[in-house]
């Protein structure tokens, strides 16, 4: 799997912390960014995570111990390299039994069904180079709670309209108000979509569900924040255990390995001495 997608499935769940501009962030003495230029939450999480793994790489003897920490975070192909090998050694991931394969496909099976496609609309609070997330995450989450507030529909009100409030489509308002995606003007509107036409990261949050409304939590993609309502939801047509057997195994897997990841972050994170980042391996389960 590459480096980089490690990093966004497992780096969110075990760093809390954030350095404070003019100190400087340390794993194990090792600085993660050049002094007086912290980077966002998110970005000191990815570091912080690569650092951990990078060291232990070199004490697994997989890695150069000549091999130095970059200032901007990015592995040099040696270490990337070194770190995939460690983590195909140290990962215990087991294959998903038939049992669980069938369990998990009647359970979710909007998930694997072909053709769902949804009405929706958004708010997008852009995430570019120099903006602060610290400051950016609690304003969007002051309007999602605000706009959810507003919203009376809940799952099975799915016909009631857009407008709300006497008259005034709060959603719409706050999106030419707030948005940085083009769609703001037209108050957010996305149109009908399928998975395909979305950012996976994006299609994952939206598709394979039932809620319709503003949704309960705010959707992270590569572009930003968004607060995003569904407006209305048509089911794909469903397909059987049989013909999706494959997918569902690999995305059994895809669960465990991420799992296991978290898991062996947490004990490296446990025995690391950090500075002006906060790994919480107390609350990070055992390896997925």
């Amino acid at each position: 799997m590459a480096i980089v997608e490690l990093h966004r499935q497992a780096a969110a769940p075990v760093a809390t912390g954030v350095a404070h501009a003019g100190s400087v962030a340390r794993v194990n003495g090792v600085a993660l960014h050049a002094p007086g230029a912290p980077p966002d939450v998110a970005e000191l999480r990815r570091r912080a995570c690569t650092e951990l793994l990078r060291q232990q790489a070199q004490r697994a003897g997989l890695l150069a111990a000549g091999d130095e920490a970059s200032d901007d975070g990015v592995p040099s192909e040696a270490a990337a390299a070194a770190i995939e090998a460690l983590l195909e050694r140290e990962l215990r991931v087991p294959e998903p039994s038939e049992e669980d394969c069938r369990r998990h496909h009647a359970a979710n099976p909007a998930r694997y069904a072909s053709g769902e496609r949804l009405l929706a609309r958004h708010i997008l609070f852009a995430v570019t180079p120099g903006v602060d997330l610290n400051a950016l995450l609690p304003r969007a989450q002051e309007l999602l709670l605000k706009l959810r507030c507003h919203d009376p529909r809940g799952a099975d009100d799915a016909a009631a309209g857009p407008e709300r409030n006497g008259g005034v489509d709060a959603f719409a308002a706050a999106a030419r108000e707030w948005s940085n995606c083009p769609s703001g003007a037209a108050g957010g509107a996305l149109g009908w979509l399928h998975a395909a036409d979305c950012a996976p990261e994006f299609a994952r949050e939206l598709f394979g569900q039932q809620t319709v409304g503003v949704l309960p939590r705010l959707v992270r993609s590569r572009f930003g924040l968004h607060v995003v309502e569904v407006l209305a939801r048509e089911p794909g047509l469903a397909r059987s255990y049989e013909t999706v057997r494959g997918a569902v195994a690999v995305a059994l897997r895809q669960q465990a390995w991420t799992t296991a990841l978290r898991q062996y972050l947490g004990v490296l994170a446990a025995q690391a001495a950090l500075e002006g980042v906060e790994l919480d391996a107390a609350e990070t389960p055992l390896v997925q």
